[in-house]
C-alpha cells in the first residue's frame, strides 16, 4: 500500500505570466506558497487485472480493464485516467482519491491531483522523479494530454512546497527560488493572511482560454496588464525579504486592481462587496487566489483588525479556512507492503516533516535537477 499527499497553493503575484502564451514571448514569474491543505491518494493492490478509481470528492467510482484504448477527455476522472495512460500502467490496483478542499476553489487543486497521481505511480513503478521532473510531467499531462489552458505555477507549487519565487523562461525552463525567510517572519506573515471561501466553486478554463487567445494575438491591453503583473512580483519578493509586510499587503492590493482589468469574469458584485468590506475593516490588500470568478478570497490583514473582518465577511456568507504554509511538497507518507501483500511496497513510513533547505535549481525540459 502506498499513500501520497500533495499540497495546494495560494498565489501572491505574477499569476497569468506562467501561461506558455506569455512566458514563451516575455518570460514570467510567480510568487506563491504551498499551504497545508492536501490531496491524498491511497494505492492498494488488487488481483483481477482491473484498475478501480474511487473519488470521494466527486462521489464517482469507475473500474476499467484496458485504459490504453479509452478516450479520456471529458470523463469525470480524466486526470487519473490521463496519468495512468501516460505511465502505460498495467498494474491491477485500487486508487482512492480524497481532498481536504472541494474542487474549483482557485487553490490549484487540479494540479495537486495531477502531481499527486504522477508521484504515486512513479513511486509504485520505481521511477525516480526530481521535484522539477515531477512538476514538468504533471504540467505536460494537463497541458498536452488533457489540453487544458493551464500555466505551470500550480504544478511547481504542489511538487516543491514552501514559499517560492518561480521564474518561467522563454526556452521552457523553470527556476525555483525558495525564499528561506526567518521562522519568526514566516509566522508573522502567516498570522496576517486570511482565507475566506466566497461560496462559489468554479473552473477557470474560460478565463484562461480568453487570456491565452488575447496574449497570443498580442492584444496590447492584455499584454501590458500582464507586464504590470509580472513587474509587481519582484517587489513583492523584496518586501518579504526585508520584512516590510505592510508594503507587501499594499502590493497585493495593487496587483488585484490590475488583475481585474484582464477580464470582466475575474471579479463580480459579490467578490467586490466582500473585498471592499474587508478593506473598510482594516485589511490592507488581497486577491482571489485563482484565475478569478469565485473560490477563495485571500486577505492581508493586521491581527488587530481581523476580528472585525471576520464578523462582517461571515455576515456576508463567507467562510474562513485556517491554514499554514506547507514546506514539504508532494511526498510519500506511507509505503507498506504488509497491508496488501504487494511486493512493490517497501516498508517505509515518512510521517515526520522535513523542511526543504535546498537551494534554487534549474530544470530543462529534457534535463534533471542540478
Amino acid at each position: 500500500m502506498l499513500i501520497v499527499r500533495s499540497p495546494v497553493r495560494i498565489s501572491f503575484g505574477g499569476g497569468g505570466t506562467d501561461l506558455p502564451s506569455y512566458y514563451e514571448s516575455f518570460g514570467g514569474c510567480v510568487l506563491s506558497a504551498a499551504i497545508n491543505k492536501h490531496f491524498y491518494t491511497v494505492l492498494e493492490k488488487r488481483g483481477d487485472g482491473k484498475i478501480q478509481v474511487i473519488s470521494a470528492d466527486l462521489r464517482v467510482v469507475e473500474t476499467w480493464q484496458d485504459i490504453a484504448r479509452m478516450e479520456i477527455r471529458g470523463n469525470a476522472l480524466e486526470i487519473p485516467l490521463a496519468v495512468l495512460k501516460e505511465f502505460g500502467c498495467d498494474a491491477s490496483v485500487n486508487l482512492f482519491l480524497a481532498s481536504e478542499i472541494p474542487p474549483g476553489t482557485g487553490l490549484g487543486s487540479s494540479a495537486s491531483v495531477c502531481v499527486n497521481l504522477t508521484k504515486i505511480l512513479a513511486a509504485y513503478s520505481h521511477i525516480h522523479l526530481s521535484k522539477y521532473e515531477l512538476a514538468e510531467r504533471a504540467f505536460h499531462i494537463a497541458r498536452n494530454v488533457l489540453r487544458k489552458p493551464v500555466g505551470k505555477q500550480d504544478e511547481y507549487a504542489s511538487a516543491f512546497g514552501g514559499l517560492n519565487f518561480i521564474s518561467f523562461h522563454q526556452d521552457g525552463t523553470t527556476h525555483v527560488e525558495p525564499l528561506n525567510l526567518e521562522p519568526d517572519l514566516v509566522r508573522e506573515l502567516q498570522s496576517n493572511l486570511l482565507l475566506f471561501f466566497t461560496g462559489a466553486s468554479h473552473h477557470s478554463w474560460t478565463i484562461l482560454e480568453e487570456q491565452e487567445k488575447s496574449t497570443r494575438s498580442m492584444d496590447s491591453g492584455m499584454v501590458e496588464y500582464l507586464h504590470e503583473i509580472r513587474r509587481l512580483a519582484q517587489p513583492m519578493k523584496d518586501t518579504l525579504h526585508a520584512g516590510e509586510l505592510s508594503k507587501f499587503g499594499l502590493l497585493l492590493h495593487e496587483g488585484w486592481e490590475i488583475k481585474k482589468r484582464l477580464s470582466s469574469k475575474i471579479s463580480n458584485i459579490r467578490i467586490d462587496e466582500m473585498y471592499d468590506t474587508a478593506l473598510r475593516n482594516g485589511a490592507i490588500g488581497g486577491k482571489i487566489t485563482g484565475a478569478g470568478g469565485g473560490g477563495f478570497l485571500l486577505l492581508f490583514c493586521p491581527q488587530q483588525h481581523q476580528q472585525g473582518v471576520r464578523e462582517d465577511l461571515t455576515a456576508l456568507g463567507a467562510r474562513e479556512m485556517g491554514f499554514e504554509f506547507d514546506f514539504q511538497g508532494a511526498q510519500v507518507v506511507a509505503d507498506d507492503p504488509f497491508i496488501d501483500g504487494d511486493e512493490n511496497g517497501g516498508m517505509r513510513w515518512t510521517f515526520a516533516p522535513v523542511a526543504d533547505k535546498s537551494k534554487s535549481r534549474t530544470y530543462g525540459s529534457t534535463g534533471s535537477s542540478l
